[in-house]
């Protein structure tokens, strides 16, 4: 079954000045020829990501920053008297209507979270700002620990709102945060909690055992990055240890209590140094 809005694998039907016509369930669709690979002939296969103009399907080889049913971070090209046109890496750009843009509006050259959908009435690519209604609220699968995909979406006075595997809005409060993040940024997370009220809690950090094993590599790689020796132990500060090794003072103590035990590690009222 064709996806429109997603890449799919066609059949060259023929060649044309224009292009190729590649088959599909809805009829030949057009590869533009600047968009067709040398030597391509009848016969031969082609993987194409599938858009929409105003009255056509259209095939092409470039790679657009999102599909269809994923939400991307992307920047404003131009705001007309229709709406707004995103720029997300097709020479068509991405339409976004002034009703699926939020109250102050897009502007020129400003970046934006939106969700891309195929509009049921028009047939065509689409992009809103309102991802409330694409956002799931009524099953959450997750278990505490599982890791999940994360784009962040935005600041609020408890943390940072990022949504989870392109489906599910979490909170990864500002007691947890021990880095930077960025709106738009992508990156790894893990649960942290489903509350009753299935709000979900998120963590940068791995929890538990996983947590500890990772939190012990990643002090030895410190260690040997710096001649074999770190400035830190029990009584440093949690703002000390976050400088140099991105963690909780917590997580420090159960790593290095780990790495002593495998006598990995000397403890010294100077810092820990390796055996």
């Amino acid at each position: 079954m064709l996806e429109v809005g997603n890449f799919n694998e066609l059949e060259v039907s023929q060649t044309t000045l224009t292009g190729v016509f590649l088959k599909s369930e809805q009829g030949d669709i057009l590869l533009p020829k600047k968009d067709v690979p040398e030597g391509i002939q009848p016969g031969d296969r082609l993987n194409v990501f599938i858009y929409t103009t105003r009255d056509e399907l259209l095939a092409t080889t470039q790679t657009p920053k999102a599909k269809v049913g994923e939400f991307a971070y992307l920047k404003v090209k131009d705001v007309t008297r229709y709406g707004a046109f995103l720029n997300w890496g097709l020479d068509k750009d991405l339409f976004v209507p002034f009703n699926e843009q939020r109250r102050n509006g897009m502007k020129q050259n400003e970046k934006y979270i939106v969700r891309i959908y195929l509009d049921k009435i028009t047939k065509r690519i689409t992009a809103t700002e309102k991802i409330q209604k694409f956002i799931e609220t009524d099953v959450i699968p997750f278990y505490t620990g599982e890791k999940v995909n994360l784009l962040v979406y935005e600041f609020t006075d408890l943390g940072v709102t990022v949504i989870i595997n392109n489906l599910y809005l979490g909170v990864i409060y500002n007691t947890d945060l021990y880095r930077n993040l960025q709106i738009g940024e992508q990156t790894i997370g893990y649960i942290s909690k489903v509350r009753p009220d299935k709000k979900i809690d998120v963590t940068l950090r791995k929890t538990g055992r996983a947590a500890v094993e990772d939190g012990k590599d990643k002090i030895l790689a410190k260690l040997k990055e710096n001649g074999g020796f770190l400035p830190l132990n029990d009584n440093s500060s949690p703002e000390m240890i976050r400088k140099h090794l991105q963690m909780s003072k917590k997580k420090f103590k159960m790593s290095i209590g780990g790495l002593y035990k495998a006598r990995l590690i000397q403890l010294t009222d100077e810092g820990i140094r390796l055996q």
